[in-house]
């Protein structure tokens, strides 16, 4: 189907939000049959926007149009916008896992039969509704059952059934493989096909070029411009979202060479293995290391990293770290040990939504020093205002609760609770993963800064290129086993995708 008419219209949008103005007379069109990106750095009004159009958020100022009512529209709650034809697909899948599937599709309006939940109705409809996204499930047992990637396509399917006409895709491909992915745009180019606008929020640059349409940019709360894909080179894309004439990726090298084998050894890890998670494995860091963990989602990337910092306490092998036999009974040993770890799932294991960014900033060091050495105000404050600010993080104040910042401003306040900590040993599990561009170069350029001062790091990232650009030593993982290594110039693209499928490393 070829691109439609405009079927929603977001009009001088403006809103304020805890003393700072999150977007200032903001224009966004999508139409009929495109797949349209909304794009930008952390904090330039992507989750705002959609906010606002989904009526989580109120605005002061602009008008909301979508195509058959003939008045502007102000969605003062999700289930309105649903009425009004909006549904949104977020990154954490807002579902429940312990019902089945079709009552999960059809939640708050079952089909009813004298009274009751017809269950035969609603499973057939169900299946029906899975249907036309190619995907045939039993639909009666839970839906916690199911992968992530099922579980998306369970929320996109009820997304869908309830609404015909805007489909919002809160960055949906962060947790999933490259083949799941695939599946993915086979169903949004269906949706497409039968005429859905679909706003998708991403940071992948290579995905947006696959899949859509057109693009809308954003840097600082502000309209930067509207772009057809196919006449906006990426690097231009880049340069719209940083405000800069240049590819700022492109002056990030490999030039860090980390260690020569001749350096103090940090961490040595000798037959180290956890039962039921990663099979045993050997690994040296040394002082100025960057050692990358590559390998497909589930090769047991996080639990190498995971078995290391004692997270899951190894039942197999022999960790030393800084020459000597360490053993971590909880996290807290290991933090006192020098040691940091910043989790993959920043929201269930990194941020403490409801403490201000102060209080994750500093608790790390509050806790190796212990409740009988409390950090007096100032100095928490001192520290807050001395990493806010060395880290560029975005927040009203250090008083802000961390919940409130964007997601790359989070990952940033751990990254600093870390740092403050001046750990010998650092281990980034996915630092850059949902975070803009210019985000992802800071944080690239601090690790290689952090390893050129003597730190020993371990770095975990799903983008190759990513990898390439900030390690000096390459760890390959498959199937919950560490199966190669790669130094130097054999670090290439090729070199690893050899190794993951199970060829030679060189």
């Amino acid at each position: 189907m070829a691109i439609g008419k405009e079927i929603l219209k977001m009009r001088h949008i403006t809103k304020n939000f805890l003393g700072v103005r999150a977007l200032n007379n903001v224009d966004f069109t999508l139409r009929a049959g495109e797949i349209h990106a909304l794009m930008g750095e952390n904090g330039a009004g992507k989750s705002t926007l959609i906010k606002v159009l989904t009526g989580a958020e109120e605005f002061e100022s602009g008008e909301i149009w979508m195509d058959g009512i003939p008045h502007p529209i102000i969605n003062r709650s999700p289930q309105e916008a649903q009425h009004n034809g909006i549904s949104t697909v977020y990154q954490e899948i807002n579902l429940c896992p312990n019902i089945s599937v079709a009552e999960n599709l059809f939640i708050g309006r079952e089909p009813k039969k004298h009274g009751m939940i017809d269950w035969k109705t609603m499973n057939k409809k169900a299946k029906e509704a899975l249907a036309v996204l190619d995907v045939d499930i039993d639909v009666t047992i839970n839906l916690e059952n199911y992968s992530v990637a099922i579980q998306q396509m369970v929320a996109i399917a009820r997304a869908v059934d309830i609404s015909s006409k805007v489909l919002i895709l809160d960055e949906p491909t962060s947790s999933l493989n490259d083949f799941e992915v695939s599946k993915l745009f086979a169903v949004m180019r269906k949706l497409k096909e039968r005429g859905l606008g679909i706003i998708f929020v991403t940071h992948f640059l290579e995905q947006v070029y696959e899949i859509c349409d057109r693009i809308t940019v954003l840097r600082n709360g502000e309209l930067v411009g509207e772009y057809e894909v196919d006449k906006l080179p990426r690097v231009q894309l880049v340069a719209r979202m940083m405000g800069k004439d240049f590819d700022d990726l492109a002056e990030i090298k490999r030039e860090h060479k980390g260690s020569t084998g001749k350096e103090e050894v940090v961490v040595e890890a000798k037959g180290l293995g956890c039962s039921g998670k990663i099979k045993p494995f050997d690994i040296t860091v040394n002082k100025g290391d960057v050692v990358g963990l590559s390998g497909l989602l589930g090769s047991g990337r996080s639990e190498l990293a995971r078995a290391l910092y004692g997270a899951d306490r190894p039942d197999k092998g022999v960790l030393k770290f800084k020459g000597k036999r360490f053993t971590s009974r909880a996290p807290i040993d290991s933090i006192r040990a020098g040691m940091g770890f910043l989790p993959e799932n920043r929201k269930e294991e990194g941020i403490i939504a409801d403490l201000s960014v102060r209080e994750n900033i500093i608790i790390a060091l509050q806790a190796r020093q212990g409740m009988f050495k409390l950090l007096s105000r100032k100095e928490q404050e001192e520290f807050a205002d001395r990493f806010i600010d060395l880290l560029k993080i975005k927040t009203a104040d250090r008083e802000t609760p961390v919940k409130q910042l964007s997601g790359g401003n989070q990952q940033k306040v751990i990254l600093a609770r870390w740092l403050l900590t001046n750990p010998d040993f650092l281990i980034l599990d996915e630092p850059t993963r949902g975070i803009d561009v210019g985000t992802k170069t800071e944080i690239q350029r601090l690790v290689i800064k952090l390893a050129e001062e003597g730190k020993a790091i371990i770095f975990i990232s799903s983008e190759i290129e990513e990898m390439l650009r900030t390690c000096n030593r390459m760890a390959i993982l498959r199937d919950s086993s560490k199966v190669g290594e790669l130094s130097g110039d054999e670090i290439t693209q090729v070199n690893i995708m050899k190794a993951i499928a199970g060829g030679t490393t060189v």
